[in-house]
């Protein structure tokens, strides 16, 4: 059986061979930028938005790339055309490029950088239920990254506040995402996720300050308006999730996803409601192809419980 290819380091390797220095600072010390896209019928979808934000976080950390972007992004097709053999099998693909400082203890006197590109098959059994019973939310105790440390702008392999938000939360519900909020006390995003919350039929989603400016968040923002839906950027609460009449999800994988309760408590009276499944709906157009019927699709050959499509009250 094929194995998935990465690119490390200069050279096409299969993922079990691939290896990273012991003293890399990436590995060490989180000193490392990311971005992740992926595929739909194995093709990558908005790469240049992702290239633009590595580049922002290359230029805030001072990381060199060693190449030029152009490059990067030749590299970062021939890899996936390199896995194209094994679509049929996985459906489609995450795929992410890692820039680390080198080794070295310190900053100013440190080997080149390295970069590697890895493709992984997207999680379609983790996600495929939470399209009918929305996925379920615990706001952690744990913060977001704060604007007055590193900016949560920047896409850092750095991220061990989230990986604690995320165990806090599993420990409350195994099947729910940790829902992050700022230093004071503001909404800010889910782990790997931005959050949507739709009343009155009007959409708000948080300012940008305290979150990553996902391109997920961004192109689900401009599905919005073509639906011409009022749009809001604010400040948002806990009591304004509470009392939505729908909240949803986006990110690189799952696209838009509907949420179905936080801490407990459900939000609106159906699971996707109205406004996310005109998203879900207008996504799938977008991208010719229909995400959740994929992930469904997957689940079930992963021996996975899928949910019946439906439209169900609670």
């Amino acid at each position: 059986m094929q194995e998935i290819t990465y690119w490390v380091d200069g050279a096409f390797v299969p993922a079990s061979k691939a290896l990273v220095p012991i003293n890399n600072r990436g590995y060490r010390l989180g000193d490392g930028v990311f971005d992740t896209e992926r595929t739909f019928n194995g093709k990558l979808f908005r790469l240049d938005a992702h290239m633009e934000r590595l580049e922002r976080s290359l230029k805030y950390t001072r990381i060199p790339l060693g190449m030029s972007l152009d490059e990067l992004v030749k590299i970062t097709e021939q890899t996936v055309e390199r896995n194209l053999p094994l679509l049929g099998q996985h459906g489609d693909f995450w795929v992410t490029q890692t820039v680390s400082r080198g080794g070295g203890k310190n900053v100013m006197d440190v080997e080149p950088t390295l970069v590697s590109i890895i493709v992984e098959p997207l999680p379609f059994a983790r996600y495929a239920h939470y399209y009918d019973d929305g996925v379920p939310l615990v706001a952690a105790a744990m913060r977001s990254t704060a604007q007055q440390g590193m900016d949560p702008k920047l896409k850092s392999t750095s991220r061990l506040n989230m990986v604690l938000a995320d165990l806090e939360a599993k420990l409350i519900d195994p099947d729910a995402l940790a829902l992050l909020l700022d230093e004071q006390g503001n909404l800010a995003e889910v782990v790997s996720g931005n959050l949507f919350i739709a009343r009155g039929g009007a959409v708000r989603t948080p300012t940008t300050r305290a979150i990553l400016e996902g391109v997920t968040r961004d192109t689900a923002m401009g599905l919005v308006r073509e639906q011409g839906l009022p749009l809001a950027e604010s400040e948002l609460q806990l009591y304004d999730l509470f009392t939505a009449d729908e909240a949803f999800l986006t990110t690189t994988s799952y696209c838009v996803m509907p949420v179905g309760k936080v801490n407990g408590s459900p939000i609106g009276n159906s699971i996707p409601g109205p406004i996310t499944r005109r998203l879900m709906d207008a996504w799938s157009k977008m991208v010719g192809l229909d995400y959740v019927g994929q992930m469904r699709a997957y689940a079930a050959r992963a021996g996975k419980p899928v949910a019946v499509p439906r439209a169900a009250a609670r």
